[in-house]
């Protein structure tokens, strides 16, 4: 156990496979009763989010504690979706258990640390309880996360449909060739995730895990998980993220992505689009774009993450010196480097349920 001094109001304690952080203030951190759980990128740390998991703390203290997850770092990152998520799952069920006055709980994920949330949320959910009053429905039908009442599902320039398609990985520039040929070496590089990623995963007759996370799976409840959270947000990008598309981050159609300009507040001066997406249940099959030749797959993956509202966050550094570095501005992944990206944590935690 390591525990750090506080600064600026905020302690922190690195225990079992993460880090805690919490306001110094006893009687903030007496009453603070919300779990806040952050996941890294591929090859990234729990470091990556010690400027917003601070910020998080500052600006809430009497509410949050946060965790940034630390079993799902450097190369333990290439495992692929499915084992990162129950590494994820067992790190929470332990926190949960360390921390029995917490009540609710929160997950943030940058780009590919959102998937493994989703995985994680999928083997965490617990049903209603059987004496919910039948036919109920709203707040009273949902179920829990372990337990605790699920508040803020939040993910952070996550490749929601995968990086198979056209422009999904922005560096390959939309070259057919370059775009065929990363889902036939992308394993070799990225081992099991690149496979997961890129929708290579077919084994055993079943269809690729983000096309399987898109529905309840035998044990895996992840719908059912993601409609128990109150709210579920989506930050994206439109442009300079060479890592993960606007596309598949914002979980939208080519013909969906809006039309942006400026920025839409002073506060927040690279938020320059905000969407409420509702629910859409049953709507008819179409085409993500006749330049994708996996379009059904990925129409069937936008159709079901579609069946839960989102609130769908837009992001632009078009202006900034390190736009080059959106995909990690978004997240101030270094606070010296990309402190411009700090607005969007400030949305985050201003519009964050507590």
């Amino acid at each position: 156990m390591d525990c750090g001094p506080g600064e600026n109001g905020v302690c922190s304690e690195s225990v079992n496979g993460g880090r805690d952080v919490w306001s110094c203030s006893k009687d903030s951190a007496s009453s603070a009763d919300h779990l806040v759980v952050m996941t890294n990128g591929i090859l990234g740390s729990s470091k990556d989010w010690k400027f917003a998991a601070e910020l998080f703390v500052r600006m809430l203290p009497d509410k949050v504690i946060v965790h940034c997850s630390e079993r799902n770092e450097s190369k333990l990152t290439l495992d692929g979706v499915d084992v990162m998520g129950e590494r994820l799952a067992e790190e929470v069920v332990e926190l949960i258990k360390r921390k029995p006055d917490v009540q609710k709980i929160s997950f943030i994920g940058h780009s590919m640390g959102g998937l493994v949330a989703r995985y994680a949320i999928g083997r965490l959910y617990r049903p209603p309880k059987t004496e919910t009053v039948q036919g109920a429905c709203g707040e009273d039908s949902r179920g829990t996360i372990y337990g605790l009442e699920a508040m803020n599902f939040i993910t952070v320039a996550t490749p929601h449909l995968g990086s198979r398609g056209n422009k999904q990985v922005p560096f390959l520039f939309g070259v057919p060739a370059f775009e065929k040929a990363a889902c036939l070496i992308i394993h070799w590089i990225f081992r099991r995730t690149g496979r997961h990623l890129f929708l290579t995963d077919i084994e055993e007759g079943k269809p690729p895990l983000l096309q399987r996370m898109v529905d309840d799976w035998g044990d895996l409840y992840f719908m059912s998980a993601l409609h128990a959270f109150k709210r579920r947000v989506a930050y994206s990008n439109v442009a300079y993220d060479h890592i993960v598309g606007w596309r598949t981050s914002s979980i939208r159609r080519a013909r969906e992505l809006p039309k942006w300009e400026d920025s839409l507040n002073e506060k927040y001066p690279h938020i320059v689009y905000e969407e409420y997406s509702k629910a859409k249940d049953g709507e008819p099959e179409q085409p993500i774009s006749v330049e994708d030749e996996d379009s059904d797959t990925l129409e069937e993956i936008v159709r079901g993450l579609s069946r839960v509202s989102w609130e769908k966050v837009d992001i632009s550094f078009h202006s900034s010196k390190q736009r080059h570095a959106a995909h990690s501005i978004i997240q101030v992944k270094d606070q010296l480097i990309h402190s411009e990206g700090a607005d969007v944590i400030e949305h985050m935690i201003d519009h964050f349920l507590a």
